[in-house]
């Protein structure tokens, strides 16, 4: 067991791995707590499990090359929850998210991404971020494929946005944008990436699942078709009216921006606090945070039938977790509790088999920020009812081995980086004021430039008192361990002084192809990846291919916690 209530206490958090966090209280400022909201339109509280979750409609590519599907990114209107008038959503399809895109290993799929958005956006602008300034439009607009290994010109790099009207970015380059999946099966998604106001956009809805198949997995025989079911999980506030409230700081260090934002209605695949109706039989869920900044730690029990939980019931199946960002792990890995950060990607199968009519909630404990907030405030996230007759034998399995798997090794690393994860905070409160990696802005020079086909050790020095879910485009990397160091001394020298001796990966991480990692504070966390370009691709000595690494943290990112990097040839 990863986490649970009884290890949150006055001081903060104590992980099974043996990393203690402290926590910050109520009153830090952060959107979500009494601080931030009380100068704002009071949100709704929702009745839970009220109405049946939505599955996203599927975008199966035509295997002709050289066919581009258009995907549309517009505003639209879609009812989350059954005493809500529908809410005026941004999404791709005129869906929330927008259409799960499913390929197959190796097989090209381009697409053209068409901006019909408005030119005002209908959430807090702020004019003091960069990227978001008011030389810029104020609605923009690219799309990056999270986990995707392609071509920089097709990754959404966070400067090359298209407006409505046909304004670009300094690096927006026509054409479809290509995918060559040249991938094992695993989960990815698609979501907004423009600088600046990625936070927005995604909160307004776009983002959609990305699914990439083999054959090895289809040879498994895990749960599929109908009883396969994606769960992108996001908070949200509404207004008695439908509306989404994105708060706007009260007395912050920018006009508009928070520094995290927290929402007090759990939506799953947009929709607030759904049910979902199974068989007795393996159901397999391809689960993604696609949340701003929560995080969340879940847990399954047994409940009544309006999801009440019942201390006394039967325990709940546990999660048996098959997958990870990068794909399939080598085996299940059994748990009872799940805790995945902005950005990642679980793949889990429940096995309800011989639990007819019986009852179970999914629910969060996360404090927020996590892991220094104060009380929980978004406890709700799903329901599942084990009330539809089966409708034929199970005959799906979850095999002991399901992929192989090659470990990097550390020796064969070029070099090791040592990269800070920092945060400017004022000195009155705490309250933040940017975020940076190792001490640079967005637009300074670019310092980490892997060469093609080499492997590196990045180790991210977390000197701030949050956990920051960081991300690198392009590549899978694989955990190696964390280890607490002096941040005094590191600020001060930048020479980074162990404390205690490293602690391995977490069972999930160990081994498993991530591509977004969580970097607890006061802790050195040590990843390996190979840095190959897609393959066939042309390359010239010197030749840079520019992408980015950034925290996921969606209001981080968009205040400078998000830096460039170059693959050099």
């Amino acid at each position: 067991m990863l986490l649970n209530r009884r290890h949150f206490n006055r001081m903060g958090l104590l992980t099974a791995a043996g990393i203690f966090i402290p926590r910050r209280g109520i009153g830090s400022g952060f959107a979500g707590d009494g601080q931030t909201l009380e100068a704002q339109p009071k949100p709704v509280t929702l009745a839970p499990y009220v109405d049946p979750l939505p599955i996203p409609p599927m975008l199966k590519p035509s295997t002709k090359r050289g066919s581009p599907v258009t995907i549309r990114m517009a505003p639209f209107r879609q009812k989350v929850h059954r005493d809500l008038p529908p809410t005026t959503l941004w999404g791709y399809n005129g869906s929330w998210p927008g259409p799960t895109i499913e390929v197959q290993r190796d097989q090209p799929f381009a697409v053209n991404w068409v901006n019909a958005l408005p030119n005002r956006h209908f959430l807090p602008l702020d004019f003091t971020i960069h990227g978001e300034e008011e030389k810029v439009p104020p609605v923009r607009a690219v799309v990056h494929v999270h986990g995707a290994q392609t071509l920089p010109e097709h990754d959404g790099y966070p400067d090359a946005w298209t407006t409505s009207d046909g304004k670009t970015g300094a690096l927006y380059k026509p054409g479809p944008d290509r995918f060559p999946n040249a991938q094992r099966a695993c989960t990815l998604w698609y979501h907004d990436h423009a600088i600046g106001i990625t936070r927005l956009n995604v909160y307004a809805g776009l983002a959609g699942f990305y699914l990439i198949r083999d054959p090895q997995e289809a040879a498994l025989n895990l749960p599929s078709g109908a009883y396969e079911i994606p769960l992108m999980i996001q908070d949200r506030l509404f207004l008695q009216d439908g509306s989404l409230l994105y708060p706007a700081a009260v007395n912050g260090t920018h006009p508009a921006w928070i520094q995290e934002f927290f929402g007090n209605t759990v939506c799953v695949n947009g929709k607030a606090k759904p049910y979902l109706e199974v068989e007795p039989r393996r159901y397999r869920f391809r689960m993604v945070n696609g949340s701003n900044a929560r995080f969340y730690h879940l847990t399954l029990h047994a409940s009544d039938a309006v999801g009440k939980p019942q201390e006394q019931a039967a325990d709940a199946p546990p999660f048996q977790q098959i997958g990870s960002d990068g794909g399939l792990l080598p085996a299940p890995v059994s748990r009872q509790t799940l805790l995945v950060s902005p950005g990642e990607r679980f793949d889990f199968v429940l096995d309800f088999t011989g639990l007819k009519d019986a009852h179970f909630v999914l629910t969060n404990d996360a404090p927020a920020p996590y892991t220094r907030g104060g009380e929980v405030d978004a406890e709700e996230v799903m329901l599942f009812k084990i009330t539809k007759p089966l409708a034929g034998p199970d005959r799906s399995a979850v095999p002991a081995a399901l992929a192989p798997f090659t470990p990097l090794n550390p020796a064969e690393a070029v070099r090791e980086r040592v990269l800070a994860i920092n945060e400017m905070d004022r000195k009155s409160d705490g309250y933040t004021m940017m975020g940076m990696l190792d001490g640079k802005h967005w637009d300074d020079p670019v310092t980490e430039d892997p060469k093609a086909g080499t492997s590196e050790v990045w180790s991210f020095a977390n000197t701030t008192g949050d956990v920051h879910p960081m991300h690198l485009h392009l590549v899978q990397f694989q955990v190696l361990n964390r280890q607490a160091f002096d941040v005094k001394n590191f600020l001060a020298t930048g020479k980074l002084r162990f404390m205690g001796n490293p602690l391995p990966p977490e069972s999930n991480e160990r081994p498993a192809w991530k591509d977004t990692v969580k970097t607890y504070p006061g802790f050195v966390t040590r990843v390996i990846q190979r840095f190959d370009l897609p393959p066939g691709t042309p390359v010239t000595p010197g030749q840079r291919f520019r992408y980015v690494w950034h925290c996921h943290i969606l209001e981080h990112e968009d205040n400078e916690m998000m830096r460039p990097y170059d693959v050099v040839g």
